[in-house]
């Protein structure tokens, strides 16, 4: 999908994103030094997916679906508890046996979280909402995503964003966070 899109055909392919991650996870070996890489990809690409979501879908969600509160409420939570695991993973080396065992519980958590979205929330989203609304919120997230920092390479870019986003000090998730959000502006 290049751009346009509706806000569901656009978190869509974030979903398939991951889960091409997932499988580059699952395809190196225990212990792997790659497999932090990966990580820290995923990290940023979840993170800014989740952010996006926040600011945009789940406004939308409580606005627009009958008990959409609730529903807003439990998808956060479960952002909450995949940066949990995101922060978890980042202070282990990938020799380290919690590692696989983190790696294993993300992506059950983000496979579940995906296909309640994709089964439940979007298509209950396109029977209330208008095309144009689906629409609107698509160019809304693409925004917010095209501010996010761009995934964090071993040669570590000593140019901002990316610098900011290296630099030691608060983890990933936060640093991802608190870019994507703007709270992070010196």
């Amino acid at each position: 999908m290049g751009h346009g899109g509706n806000v569901i055909d656009e978190l869509t392919t974030d979903h398939r994103e991951v889960e091409e991650f997932f499988e580059r996870l699952r395809a190196l070996p225990t212990g792997h030094k790659d497999r932090r890489t990966v990580v820290d990809e995923l990290t940023v690409e979840l993170v800014r997916h989740s952010v996006a979501e926040e600011m945009y879908l789940y406004p939308a969600v409580r606005e627009y679906l009958p008990g959409g509160d609730a529903l807003a409420d439990k998808e956060i939570q479960d952002h909450a508890e995949v940066e949990r695991i995101l922060k978890d993973l980042e202070h282990l080396d990938v020799d380290d046996p919690r590692f696989e065992d983190l790696a294993q519980k993300l992506i059950m958590e983000v496979t579940e979280h995906v296909s309640e979205e994709e089964q439940q929330l979007f298509p209950s989203l396109a029977q209330v909402c208008t095309p144009q609304e689906l629409d609107r919120l698509g160019d809304r997230i693409r925004r917010a995503k095209k501010v996010a920092p761009t995934r964090p390479h071993p040669g570590a870019p000593d140019t901002p964003p990316g610098n900011k986003l290296l630099a030691p000090g608060a983890g990933l998730v936060d640093r991802v966070r608190d870019f994507v959000t703007g709270r992070g502006k010196a």
